[in-house]
Protein backbone atom coordinates (compact mmCIF):
# COMPACT_ATOMS: atom_id res chain seq x y z
CA UNK A 1 0.00 0.00 0.00
CA UNK A 2 1.59 3.31 -1.11
CA UNK A 3 0.85 6.76 0.29
CA UNK A 4 -0.56 7.72 -3.15
CA UNK A 5 -3.67 5.46 -2.76
CA UNK A 6 -4.63 6.86 0.42
CA UNK A 7 -6.18 10.24 1.56
CA UNK A 8 -6.25 11.99 4.82
CA UNK A 9 -9.97 12.71 5.87
CA UNK A 10 -8.64 15.88 7.14
CA UNK A 11 -8.00 16.91 3.57
CA UNK A 12 -11.21 15.00 2.41
CA UNK A 13 -13.54 16.74 4.70
CA UNK A 14 -11.85 20.33 4.64
CA UNK A 15 -12.14 19.85 0.69
CA UNK A 16 -16.45 18.87 0.67
CA UNK A 17 -16.71 20.87 4.05
CA UNK A 18 -18.06 18.26 5.84
CA UNK A 19 -17.84 16.83 9.29
CA UNK A 20 -15.25 14.37 10.17
CA UNK A 21 -18.25 12.48 12.29
CA UNK A 22 -19.87 12.24 9.09
CA UNK A 23 -17.03 10.04 7.60
CA UNK A 24 -16.19 7.82 10.89
CA UNK A 25 -20.00 6.86 10.72
CA UNK A 26 -20.25 5.79 7.54
CA UNK A 27 -16.80 4.01 8.70
CA UNK A 28 -19.11 2.12 12.39
CA UNK A 29 -21.70 1.22 9.22
CA UNK A 30 -19.39 -0.42 7.67
CA UNK A 31 -20.20 1.33 4.20
CA UNK A 32 -16.09 2.98 3.95
CA UNK A 33 -12.73 1.26 5.06
CA UNK A 34 -10.39 3.67 7.54
CA UNK A 35 -6.68 2.75 7.56
CA UNK A 36 -4.60 4.38 10.28
CA UNK A 37 -1.40 5.75 9.41
CA UNK A 38 0.35 7.34 12.28
CA UNK A 39 -2.53 8.05 14.22
CA UNK A 40 -4.25 9.86 11.14
CA UNK A 41 -7.03 8.47 9.50
CA UNK A 42 -7.73 7.77 5.75
CA UNK A 43 -9.49 6.70 2.74
CA UNK A 44 -8.27 4.82 -0.02
CA UNK A 45 -8.53 6.50 -3.29
CA UNK A 46 -10.27 3.52 -4.60
CA UNK A 47 -13.21 4.46 -2.75
CA UNK A 48 -13.22 8.37 -3.39
CA UNK A 49 -16.26 8.11 -6.05
CA UNK A 50 -18.44 6.30 -3.71
CA UNK A 51 -17.50 8.34 -0.94
CA UNK A 52 -18.64 11.33 -2.88
CA UNK A 53 -21.38 9.58 -3.73
CA UNK A 54 -22.74 8.91 0.18
CA UNK A 55 -21.71 12.67 0.79
CA UNK A 56 -24.45 13.98 -1.86
CA UNK A 57 -27.13 11.15 -0.23
CA UNK A 58 -26.41 13.09 3.07
CA UNK A 59 -25.94 16.66 2.89
CA UNK A 60 -27.59 17.67 -0.25
CA UNK A 61 -30.39 14.72 0.24
CA UNK A 62 -30.77 14.92 3.69
CA UNK A 63 -30.34 11.05 4.11
CA UNK A 64 -29.28 9.71 7.54
CA UNK A 65 -26.55 7.13 7.73
CA UNK A 66 -28.98 4.59 8.10
CA UNK A 67 -30.87 5.42 5.26
CA UNK A 68 -27.43 5.36 3.22
CA UNK A 69 -26.97 2.35 4.35
CA UNK A 70 -30.42 0.53 3.22
CA UNK A 71 -30.08 2.69 -0.16
CA UNK A 72 -26.33 1.19 -0.64
CA UNK A 73 -27.49 -2.69 0.02
CA UNK A 74 -30.43 -2.19 -2.10
CA UNK A 75 -28.69 -0.75 -4.85
CA UNK A 76 -25.81 -3.42 -4.91
CA UNK A 77 -28.91 -6.29 -4.86
CA UNK A 78 -29.88 -4.69 -7.67
CA UNK A 79 -26.82 -4.97 -9.47
CA UNK A 80 -26.46 -8.61 -8.66
CA UNK A 81 -29.59 -8.93 -10.06
CA UNK A 82 -29.05 -7.46 -13.40
CA UNK A 83 -25.83 -9.53 -13.38
CA UNK A 84 -28.13 -12.84 -13.16
CA UNK A 85 -30.48 -11.68 -15.66
CA UNK A 86 -27.66 -10.26 -18.29
CA UNK A 87 -26.68 -14.09 -17.70
CA UNK A 88 -29.71 -15.72 -17.32
CA UNK A 89 -31.00 -13.91 -20.96
CA UNK A 90 -27.41 -15.46 -22.21
CA UNK A 91 -28.27 -19.08 -22.22
CA UNK A 92 -31.98 -18.21 -22.96
CA UNK A 93 -30.36 -17.12 -25.90
CA UNK A 94 -28.49 -20.34 -26.57
CA UNK A 95 -31.65 -22.52 -26.77
CA UNK A 96 -33.84 -19.94 -29.48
Amino acid sequence: MQQADLIAITEFCRHYNIEFTFVYALKQHGLIDIVIVDGTGFIYADELQFLEKLVRLHYHLDINVEGIETITHLLERITTMQHQITGLQCRLDLYE
